[in-house]
């Protein structure tokens, strides 16, 4: 069992997460920035806390995740304004993985997209630019540092639900992929530590079971 704290609790891919790694014997706290949200977040079996990770400093971010075993990071801004999505999917998610490393945490899980990085070709007029810096400089800081990380990067997000079975590797171009799917590739990666660490994962959904993806150490790695 390890002790899971799932960031952005609320969210429409941590709420099919928590479930999931309750049953699986985790303890999972959910963090969720509106109180209000804090039952819905209970009902999975997860535990909930408040805090609003957009405003906390890295200090009271590295006391919520002291003694976890791994962080997983689903917060967003979800679309707001390009200042609050620099603050929330760049500038908070920096200061959660320095608060990971600073806790002693070790591991740290993120859900970014497709298409992040250096070259992901988003004009500068176009609304998905901050996003798409955001989530490049996270996942650029992420990767410099000494935690033990894994970077998900799904397509666009759909309804679905989960089928078990994603695509990624070579050649593998964007396209769509349920949040049930998501959330079954979260639980999978948390379960399997070994075989995910320092690595990046594209998918879509596919033909491929999850857990052969998982622990598949050829598929895409830094």
């Amino acid at each position: 069992m390890s002790r899971v704290i799932l960031i952005g609790g609320h969210g429409k891919v941590a709420l099919l997460a928590a479930p999931l790694l309750v049953s699986d014997g985790h303890d999972v706290t959910s963090v969720v920035r509106n109180p209000d949200h804090a039952a819905d977040v209970e009902a999975t079996g997860a535990t909930a806390v408040v805090l609003d990770v957009e405003h906390a400093t890295t200090e009271q971010i590295a006391e919520l995740v002291r003694g976890s075993d791994v962080v997983v990071w689903s917060a967003g801004a979800g679309g707001g304004s390009p200042e609050r999505t620099y603050a929330v999917d760049r500038d908070a998610a920096i200061r959660s993985m320095d608060a990971a490393g600073q806790a002693g945490v070790g591991r740290y899980v993120t859900v970014s997209y497709f298409g992040a990085g250096p070259d992901h070709g988003i004009p500068e007029d176009h609304f998905f630019h901050a996003y798409a810096e955001a989530k490049t400089a996270a996942d650029e800081h992420l990767r410099g540092t000494d935690l033990a990380w894994t970077i998900l990067r799904p397509s666009a997000l759909t309804t679905d639900a989960a089928t078990g079975h994603i695509e990624t590797g070579e050649g593998v171009v964007a396209g769509r992929v349920s949040r049930d799917n998501v959330a079954h590739v979260i639980r999978a990666v948390v379960e399997h530590p070994d075989t995910t660490a320092r690595r990046i994962l594209p998918f879509n959904d596919g033909y491929q079971p999850i857990g052969e993806v998982v622990t598949n150490p050829t598929s895409p790695a830094e």
